[in-house]
């Protein structure tokens, strides 16, 4: 290689470095303006909230115009919409809760996130309404202490429509009746700001506005903005799967499964990983969802209950007990009033008779186990039939099963005669003649 070709082969890489830095490629431009949009759907409980709190925090820190909330929720949990309400009225970043798609709903928990936005908006036919206050713990309220959670929510919700500007009166209706409406009942009486099919025509017709945030008043700009999708991240996907109380549910059983298993044939190890992962999700679960734990212990108790009977056979009885207890328990485990978090009926279903099906059968098997004459030892030589040896007057010789034992009679028996095992008495057998 000459001198030439060593040096433009040094050269030609300068130069293409330094035209890069003059003129930067797309992936190297500086970002422009855009809007930032979530979409929440399901249940409101922390994992909902933990990732709503990060996507206002992300808008904030990369300078976005507006945060748009897609909203499709039946309610959620009190302590987990609070939080996320007290980010929405602290953030200098306006924020756009939009109902949609159609058919979509802002229930419950949904009517205070839609209120609290700077900016409230609906898809053509949704609704919003019925914020009855759903508190965490599952633990049974007197009239008195439900008296004082609805007025204390209602009162919340008040505040929070009276600072955006919106009808405060219907907004209690909505806490103390569960009120709904439809997307034009809700814009006649000023719930919502307005109505839009999509989201760029939200986009197109909130441009212009001015809002109150914490830093002051800010005019939206945001007509054909680009918008840039905040996604739910691989752990946050994992943490809505489990956080729904059908699948906690079915993981505690399987947990519980896994450790019956294991504690049965110790040293099986695999049941036992599995069974411990299991129960580790649905503990992590129900912190986030109205559990009563008188529910878990009576789930905990059948299980100690099907164990027991595997250990020591009671007939059924430790089986039905723990039926009965792991029936009771489910029907507890989540006790909301909100459809969405409780356990499917149907699944309890199944998971009880599962577990009677195959602890029956245990059972069963164990008493066929007793009942069955025994084949080995010496009780499993009682009825055995054998061939006298050498004669026997009143003792002598027989071969049964292939062993030679000493055996006596009552009467005398003569070599070659067939003989039944009646009893074993030290190392004899008493023997009769098989007639």
């Amino acid at each position: 290689m000459d001198r030439k070709d060593r040096q433009g082969r040094v050269l030609i890489p300068l130069l293409l470095l330094g035209l890069s830095l003059l003129f930067p490629g797309p992936g190297m431009a500086e970002e422009g303006p855009f809007v930032s949009v979530v979409r929440i759907e399901g249940i409101i409980s922390a994992h909902t909230s933990e990732f709503m709190i990060s996507a206002i925090h992300q808008a904030q820190r990369e300078g976005a115009e507006a945060l748009v909330i897609e909203l499709d929720t039946p309610g959620g949990l009190d302590i987990s919409m609070r939080e996320i309400l007290k980010e929405m009225l602290g953030s200098p970043t306006p924020i756009v809760v939009y109902v949609s798609p159609s058919g979509a709903r802002a229930a419950s928990a949904g009517v205070f996130i839609t209120i609290a936005a700077h900016v409230a908006a609906m898809a053509p036919g949704t609704n919003i309404g019925a914020a009855h206050p759903v508190s965490m713990g599952g633990e049974k309220m007197d009239k008195e202490m439900s008296k004082k959670v609805v007025n204390d929510a209602a009162a919340y919700l008040r505040s929070i429509s009276e600072q955006r500007g919106r009808n405060a009166k219907w907004a209690e209706e909505a806490v103390r009746r569960s009120v709904s409406a439809t997307e034009k009942e809700a814009l006649n009486l000023r719930i919502i700001d307005l109505v839009s099919p999509s989201l760029e025509d939200l986009l197109s017709k909130i441009d212009g506005r001015t809002v109150k945030t914490p830093k002051g008043t800010v005019t939206l700009h945001t007509k054909g903005m680009p918008v840039k999708r905040v996604e739910m991240g691989f752990r946050d996907k994992v943490l809505k799967v489990i956080s729904d109380p059908t699948i906690a549910y079915i993981f505690l059983i399987l947990g519980f499964y896994g450790l019956f298993f294991e504690l049965s044939n110790p040293g099986s190890i695999l049941p036992g990983i599995v069974g411990g992962i299991f129960l580790i999700l649905a503990f992590f679960a129900f912190q986030s969802l109205p559990v009563n734990y008188a529910g878990l212990l009576l789930i905990l108790f059948a299980m100690i209950l099907f164990l027991a009977e595997v250990k020591v056979m009671s007939h059924g009885l430790l089986t039905t007990g723990g039926i009965i207890s792991m029936i009771l328990g489910s029907l507890m485990l989540v006790d909301s009033p909100t459809p969405s978090l409780r356990i499917s009926r149907t699944v309890i279903l199944v998971a009880v008779l599962v577990t009677t099906g195959f602890f029956v059968f245990v059972v069963t098997k164990g008493l066929h186990i007793q009942m069955k004459k025994p084949t080995t030892g010496r009780e499993g030589l009682v009825g055995e039939i054998g061939v006298v040896r050498s004669r026997i007057d009143p003792e002598g010789q027989i071969t049964v099963r292939g062993e030679i034992w000493m055996a006596f009679c009552e009467e005398t028996l003569e070599a070659g005669e067939k003989v039944r095992v009646l009893e074993v008495v030290g190392l004899k057998v008493k023997v009769e003649k098989v007639g």
